[in-house]
């Protein structure tokens, strides 16, 4: 065996040591951390990172997978109206924005170019919650901050700010099972997200959880939506035509297409639980007194924000939890207030979580809807 301190020359033995001194990027440090009521740790034994501070302003990188859905279209709009506010701007020298589509090399090799470009942060919606170690060493040997939000990744080395999936999955199976009451048995649709991602797995891990450990015998149906209008109401109406009536319904996303198909196709109104478009909830106030009993679960676009504003913080120096969790607001068909949680004069492509009081970031409407989902390279 070789002694690498009698093989190496002093000088390029200190550089070996830098160099993987380099790599050690961030520290893992103690909490408590920064500004907890907006960056709250997901539990009590969650990590602590800490990168040196830096000077600003900063560059920062957008890099975003699929972008075939209205909810991935305002994300992208939100981002750029975020980072046009003032305070965010103030911060920001260059800021680049870029969609890869579905697959994990290219979305890989657009982070690995803004990496080598010497961009300061990146944030990222992951295309697949594995193979992305190659690039997390190399942000940390360039000491870059790669945040990972909504569709994360299964790891443990880098800041991460999501919701929990996991537990919207249940809120989906409890709230129907609330309201089968006595009901043991029948048959639900669930119209589950894009393949392959970690949140619309864990949303369904979730929802069968609760669903197996009530006892009953449940036959779901699955059909992919992929949180997109159009196919979300293609799938449901084929599933109908060929089931002809379920007992329950859950949809991840692209709600309002598939409640559509069921009101085209005379399906009964069965108790439901989807996501906060602005569709779906203009729809449900006019269906409630139909008998429509759903709850809108909302995965807000505007999580791209925290994730920006927590990039920031990192950069500056402040300690930081792992993993950062966003409460999950839910809405149900009898708490609707047309101005408040829904709005009859916008869009239904609209998702209508934009709001982080305890972040201190509010971002208009109007602002969201004057950007575009372009790419800014």
């Amino acid at each position: 065996m070789i002694n690498l301190k009698r093989a190496i020359a002093p000088s390029a033995l200190a550089f070996v040591m830098m160099a993987g001194a380099a790599v050690a990027a961030p520290n893992k440090v103690s909490g408590p951390g920064f500004d907890a009521g907006c960056f709250a740790p997901w539990t009590d034994d969650i990590g602590y990172f800490q990168w040196d501070k830096r000077e600003g302003p900063h560059k920062i990188a957008i890099v975003n997978g699929f972008v075939g859905n209205t909810w991935r279209i305002q994300m992208i709009q939100t981002a750029k109206a975020y980072a046009a506010q003032p305070e965010i701007a103030s911060q920001i020298e260059e800021f680049k924005v870029v969609s890869t589509g579905t697959d994990v090399a290219a979305q890989l090799g657009a982070i690995e170019d803004f990496i080598n470009q010497g961009y300061d942060a990146i944030v990222t919606i992951a295309v697949s919650p594995e193979g992305f170690d190659r690039v997390i060493r190399l942000a940390d040997r360039n000491d870059v901050v790669l945040v990972p939000f909504d569709n994360v990744l299964d790891t443990d080395k880098v800041m991460q700010v999501n919701k929990d999936q996991l537990e919207m999955g249940r809120m989906y199976g409890r709230w129907l099972l609330e309201q089968f009451g006595d009901k043991s048995e029948g048959k639900i649709l669930e119209v589950r997200g894009l393949p392959g991602n970690s949140v619309d797995r864990d949303r369904n891990i979730g929802f069968h959880e609760v669903m197996d450990a009530s006892g009953g015998n449940w036959d779901i149906v699955e059909v992919v939506g992929n949180w997109d209008d159009g196919t979300a109401q293609k799938v449901t109406a084929d599933a109908i035509a060929v089931h002809s009536q379920f007992d329950g319904v859950v949809v991840q996303g692209g709600t309002t297409g598939a409640v559509r198909a069921m009101l085209d196709a005379g399906h009964p109104m069965v108790p439901l639980a989807g996501e906060a478009e602005n569709g779906f909830r203009k729809i449900l106030a006019e269906e409630a007194d139909n008998g429509l009993k759903a709850i809108s679960i909302g995965q807000s676009p505007g999580m791209v924000s925290v994730a920006m504003k927590a990039a920031l913080a990192a950069l500056d120096g402040q300690v930081m939890p792992q993993l950062i969790s966003i409460p999950i607001p839910a809405t149900r068909y009898d708490e609707l207030e047309a101005g408040k949680n829904y709005w009859p004069d916008l869009t239904d492509n609209f998702f209508t979580v934009n709001e982080f009081p305890a972040c201190g970031v509010n971002i208009t409407a109007r602002e969201i809807m004057t950007n575009d989902a372009e790419n800014l390279e």
